[in-house]
């Protein structure tokens, strides 16, 4: 028997749920959606960044870029995920990620007074 690159896990019906939300209109699967969404947690812990962190980064760009500055928090993982994709389309997420943590880096290696 040849052995698979896949395994089964089981997931709250909710989180299915909000991925299939999630995937449709960007055309994934549900299971694409949920490795995307687990790829991007890889890459927040990788980094270092705080949920709160990876959002705030994430506002403080789009205050930035070309909508006014009053724009509101999102009010579901479904609104902070679109606005996530449309800045990585822009491909402007990364490079605020990485000043982000380049700014903790530099705070966590100053001294106290």
């Amino acid at each position: 028997m040849s052995a698979t690159a896949f395994s089964s896990v089981k997931l709250p019906a909710h989180l299915v749920e909000q991925a299939r939300q999630a995937a449709q209109p960007m055309r994934r699967s549900v299971a694409s959606q949920i490795e995307y969404w687990a790829t991007l947690g890889q890459i927040v812990e990788h980094t270092g960044l705080s949920v709160q962190e990876a959002r705030s980064a994430i506002e403080q760009y789009e205050a930035t870029a070309t909508r006014p500055a009053t724009l509101a928090a999102p009010t579901s993982v479904d609104a902070l995920t679109a606005r996530l994709l449309a800045a990585q389309t822009r491909g402007t997420l990364a490079q605020r990620v990485r000043e982000v943590v380049l700014e903790n880096q530099a705070k966590a290696a100053t001294p106290v007074a």
